[in-house]
Protein backbone atom coordinates (compact mmCIF):
# COMPACT_ATOMS: atom_id res chain seq x y z
CA UNK A 1 0.00 0.00 0.00
CA UNK A 2 1.41 3.37 -0.93
CA UNK A 3 0.43 6.73 0.40
CA UNK A 4 0.75 10.11 -1.21
CA UNK A 5 -1.09 13.36 -0.98
CA UNK A 6 -2.35 15.36 -3.89
CA UNK A 7 -1.04 18.88 -4.38
CA UNK A 8 -4.47 20.28 -3.50
CA UNK A 9 -4.48 18.53 -0.10
CA UNK A 10 -1.01 19.87 0.70
CA UNK A 11 -2.12 23.37 -0.28
CA UNK A 12 -5.26 23.21 1.89
CA UNK A 13 -3.21 21.95 4.85
CA UNK A 14 -0.73 24.79 4.37
CA UNK A 15 -3.46 27.43 4.22
CA UNK A 16 -5.36 26.18 7.27
CA UNK A 17 -2.14 25.96 9.27
CA UNK A 18 -1.25 29.51 8.26
CA UNK A 19 -4.62 30.79 9.50
CA UNK A 20 -3.83 29.43 12.95
CA UNK A 21 -0.23 30.62 12.87
CA UNK A 22 -1.19 34.06 11.54
CA UNK A 23 -3.58 34.63 14.40
CA UNK A 24 -0.86 33.83 16.92
CA UNK A 25 1.68 35.90 15.00
CA UNK A 26 -0.64 38.93 14.89
CA UNK A 27 -1.20 38.82 18.62
CA UNK A 28 2.46 38.32 19.52
CA UNK A 29 3.77 40.96 17.09
CA UNK A 30 1.22 43.53 18.22
CA UNK A 31 2.01 42.87 21.89
CA UNK A 32 5.67 43.56 21.14
CA UNK A 33 5.29 46.58 18.82
CA UNK A 34 1.95 48.11 19.84
CA UNK A 35 1.71 49.34 16.23
CA UNK A 36 -0.79 48.10 13.67
CA UNK A 37 1.27 49.16 10.62
CA UNK A 38 4.41 47.28 11.68
CA UNK A 39 2.35 44.29 12.80
CA UNK A 40 0.57 43.99 9.45
CA UNK A 41 3.79 44.43 7.46
CA UNK A 42 5.65 41.77 9.41
CA UNK A 43 2.75 39.32 9.34
CA UNK A 44 1.96 39.66 5.62
CA UNK A 45 5.57 39.14 4.52
CA UNK A 46 6.10 36.33 7.00
CA UNK A 47 2.89 34.54 6.03
CA UNK A 48 3.63 34.56 2.32
CA UNK A 49 7.14 33.21 2.88
CA UNK A 50 6.20 30.55 5.42
CA UNK A 51 3.18 29.34 3.44
CA UNK A 52 5.39 28.72 0.42
CA UNK A 53 8.06 27.06 2.55
CA UNK A 54 5.50 24.80 4.23
CA UNK A 55 3.98 23.77 0.90
CA UNK A 56 7.35 22.75 -0.56
CA UNK A 57 8.37 21.09 2.72
CA UNK A 58 5.16 19.03 2.61
CA UNK A 59 5.72 18.04 -1.02
CA UNK A 60 9.32 16.99 -0.25
CA UNK A 61 8.22 14.82 2.68
CA UNK A 62 5.69 13.21 0.38
CA UNK A 63 8.63 11.75 -1.57
CA UNK A 64 10.38 10.35 1.52
CA UNK A 65 9.41 6.77 2.38
CA UNK A 66 10.93 6.80 5.90
CA UNK A 67 8.35 6.08 8.61
CA UNK A 68 5.67 4.69 6.26
CA UNK A 69 4.37 1.16 6.23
Amino acid sequence: MTFSEHNKRSLVKAVTFRIIATTAELIITFLITHRYDITLGVVVISDIATTLLYYFHERLWNKIRWGRK
